[in-house]
């Protein structure tokens, strides 16, 4: 579970095009006042690894940062922080170092491919961009743990612009980065999908442009290609919470702290512009819905990705319904099927090579009616011990023709 605080909810120094939380701001819930006291008290009880989360984290002054930071520390032995890093500081680089505080950092390419995250005007967005390229550049150089997250839209992955971005991906590589995590655009409204998103097949060719870069590269890995081939495999223990089957009233991969002390559930989850208080109790009725809704009519019946995207995310589901699937079922499917391809090439096992698919997915929906959450890899050990050769590797030729049998 990742707890995120959010002391000033969705404040923040930029107005990105496309940001998830604009209908929050646009409803005045932004915050200006938080409970430092009251949010300790709220993590002792969860007592749990935080991250400064946002709108934008470090507009907190910075002796606020450090005393939450230094109790995170001596409670947990390090923190976390994402944030587009335009406002980092000397002080703030001086705090990462002693409080083993980890960056996530939100920023879409250099240059041009970086406006749509707006500061207002071409001239400040193109000097913010600057700032949080010098940032990511310095984190690197003084070996502060970094992350970034890119969002792939049509500012920078369309493509006359990706050779652009593998370029600076290229750079990061040789910076040392290592870990990047690729983002669809969560649209939101009419207006910014007019405006940013890809077509199914401009984010296909862009997600496989930088698979096939990523062979090419030392250090920089992106992380959501490796979770995809690890799904495949039926390992999904360390997956993020996109593939998990989330819950959205519960949220259980998220936990987010207002200002005010308050729990809450993952933001983009949130689709009315307030911040919806955590249930007690998870449900998984959207999960069993989609296993039996044809797709043609928002489900996933029938797909034998099924147990790996499980509809994906709910922020993202179809009209901005959690009880779809996702929206962009299209992008995700052509994506598996093309690593499919790549690990039986490699001679390496899928979870389609199993016989008794269906008897997996049953377990599924059996612990989903039981209000329980499981995991593929622990159903897989199950599944090995009472039948060892039902998990035996299959050669690429009867992969297939159990594909033309199971269909999409």
């Amino acid at each position: 579970m990742t707890v995120e605080v959010r002391a000033l909810g969705s404040l923040c120094n930029l107005q990105c095009k496309y940001c998830y939380q604009h209908l929050e701001r646009s409803v005045g819930n932004q915050k200006r006042y938080y409970n430092l006291n009251t949010i300790i008290s709220v993590l002792e009880e969860i007592n749990k690894p935080f991250s400064l989360f946002g709108g934008e984290a470090l507009l907190m002054p910075s002796a606020d940062l450090e005393k939450l930071w230094q109790w995170g520390f001596e409670k947990f032995g390090k923190n976390g922080i994402q944030t587009n890093g335009a406002l980092i500081s000397d002080r703030h680089i001086a705090m990462f170092k002693k409080y083993n505080v980890f960056v996530g950092l939100s920023i879409d390419g250099p240059c041009e491919l970086n406006d749509a995250r707006w500061a207002g005007s071409l001239d400040a967005t193109r000097q913010a961009t600057t700032r949080s390229l010098a940032a990511v550049e310095r984190l690197l150089r003084e070996g502060i743990p970094l992350g970034l997250i890119v969002v792939l839209h049509r500012g920078n992955a369309v493509r006359e612009k990706l050779p652009a971005l593998r370029e600076w991906f290229r750079k990061l590589d040789a910076l040392g980065m290592g870990s990047v995590r690729l983002s669809l655009l969560q649209d939101d409204d009419e207006e910014t999908r007019k405006s940013f998103c890809l077509t199914a097949e401009e984010n296909v060719e862009a997600f496989l442009s930088l698979y096939e870069l990523e062979r090419q590269l030392l250090n920089l890995k992106f992380d959501l290609f490796s979770e995809m081939q690890n799904l495949l495999q039926g390992n999904d223990e360390s997956c993020t919470c996109i593939w998990s089957g989330c819950d959205p009233y519960t949220t259980s991969s998220v936990t987010g702290i207002e200002g005010d002390g308050q729990i809450s559930i993952c933001g983009r989850s949130d689709k009315d512009g307030l911040n919806v208080v955590k249930c007690d109790t998870p449900g998984f009725e959207r999960y069993i819905a989609l296993y039996q809704v044809p797709q043609e009519d928002g489900g996933c019946k029938g797909c034998r990705f099924f147990l790996v995207c499980k509809g994906h995310c709910p922020g993202a589901a179809l009209n901005d319904d959690w009880r779809n699937r996702s929206r962009y079922c299209d992008v995700w499917k052509s994506l598996l099927e093309h690593m499919e391809a790549r690990i039986l090439e490699n001679g390496e096992r899928l979870i389609f090579n199993m016989a008794d698919r269906e008897k997996l997915e049953q377990a599924f929906l059996e612990a989903w009616s039981a209000g329980r959450n499981i995991s593929i890899s622990q159903e897989l050990e199950k599944t090995k011990d009472a039948c060892p050769s039902r998990l035996s590797s299959v050669s690429a030729q009867g992969q297939s023709r159990n594909d033309e049998n199971a269909g999409n």
